[in-house]
């Protein structure tokens, strides 16, 4: 099965969008990139 058919990868794909914009004015550049690259890697792990 497709991941991006999963309910979850969908939840998954909205939580990093919001992630990403919500900090997007956060001025604590490593925190806000360590954060952003954190919440972007859970839609990307495959599942198997």
């Amino acid at each position: 099965m497709k991941s991006e058919k999963l309910e979850v990868w969908k939840i998954s794909i909205r939580l990093s969008s919001d992630v990403y914009k919500n900090l997007n004015f956060c001025k604590d550049f490593g925190f806000r990139d360590q954060i952003t690259r954190s919440g972007l890697s859970i839609p990307s792990n495959p599942v198997k």
